[in-house]
């Protein structure tokens, strides 16, 4: 009996000194009780840069949840805020001069304090080699702030699912040769999946693949008129990576959200009112954590936003009622 509860006891420790140098075999996300999350799960935070912030991924998802899962009840948080890295970086003419791009580092710890997530999704890359050639130096501060990242988010006991910074189109956009950076960042992301037992789930590649073979067919395609920033249909292929990720059937083939919510009952209007939800909500949360990027919408206090939030909850409540 004694050596049982030593040998346990031993266990303990070696879980927790793995967890402390963030070297550890994390549990997989999918076939816990026929749903996509863990019983534990309800509040799910989405943190990167402009692309997170302009949302549509995350309108896409919980559309899906919300339709597909109506018993269950998830919080979807968005406080992506644009310009952003978690490398630190900026270039020295950022938005004209006007101010350097914010650095997830300073705001990280308020928005897990008061978020409170029990899974977090982080997007970065797109901004993090500064849309210049591959330099050593900054792919570094990149390795560097995921790192820190990771040890940040899953010291508070949340699961975290790193996610591959969405394609860079050099057709569209004016960094010759950034495309290769975003590749690299992209394949050490996923390297750790092998390497340290992360939850990645890949943007980067599956956009890529799907470009090229579009333009197949019309060279002028693209998901991004600038390059960087994905239209609807790209926003479609990130929720689509990242449903199917979660164990999710039947999407890999659709080409948008609303044809996966065509055959079900008012889905076109739950799909709208998620939007103007989120709509309401990531700035809301984004000015009560607060940041230092100028230029920002102001959001409602938050308590004032969480009523306007219940009242569209309860107007998408009613339409499942249906």
């Amino acid at each position: 009996m004694k050596a049982c509860v030593f040998l346990f006891l031993a266990g303990l420790l070696v879980m927790a000194q793995g967890r402390a140098a963030g070297n550890f075999r994390e549990i997989p996300i999918a076939g816990y009780h026929g749903g996509p999350f863990p019983k534990k799960v309800h509040r799910i935070l989405f943190l990167g840069n402009s692309i997170t912030y302009d949302g549509k991924y995350i309108v896409d998802i919980e559309a899906y949840f919300t339709t597909h899962y109506p018993r269950k009840h998830f919080e979807f948080i968005n406080v992506g805020l644009p310009s952003e890295t978690v490398s630190g970086l900026s270039e020295p003419n950022h938005a004209g001069g006007k101010f350097p791009r914010p650095d997830l580092h300073e705001r990280l710890a308020r928005v897990l304090a008061l978020a409170k997530p029990d899974l977090v999704f982080a997007c970065y890359g797109m901004n993090d080699g500064i849309y210049l050639p591959f330099d050593g130096e900054r792919f570094r501060k990149f390795r560097e702030g995921i790192l820190w990242l990771h040890r940040q988010v899953v010291e508070t006991g949340a699961i975290l699912i790193h996610l591959t910074p969405a394609v860079y189109d050099e057709q569209n956009g004016g960094s010759k040769g950034y495309a290769l950076v975003l590749d690299r960042y992209s394949e050490w992301l996923l390297q750790q999946k092998d390497s340290l037992g992360w939850k990645v789930a890949d943007l980067h590649f599956p956009m890529q693949q799907y470009l090229k073979e579009r333009r197949l067919a019309n060279p002028a395609f693209a998901f991004a008129g600038d390059g960087i920033h994905p239209d609807s249909l790209g926003h479609w292929i990130m929720a689509r990576e990242i449903l199917s990720y979660l164990g999710e059937k039947g999407v890999r083939d659709a080409e948008s959200i609303q044809a996966v919510l065509a055959g079900l009952p008012q889905g076109a209007v739950i799909l709208r009112l998620v939007g103007e939800k989120q709509g309401v909500m990531k700035d809301a949360w984004l000015t009560a954590a607060g940041h230092t990027r100028p230029g920002m919408n102001v959001g409602l206090p938050l308590e004032q936003a969480r009523v306007k939030e219940g009242e569209i909850k309860e107007e998408i409540r009613a339409l499942q009622r249906k």
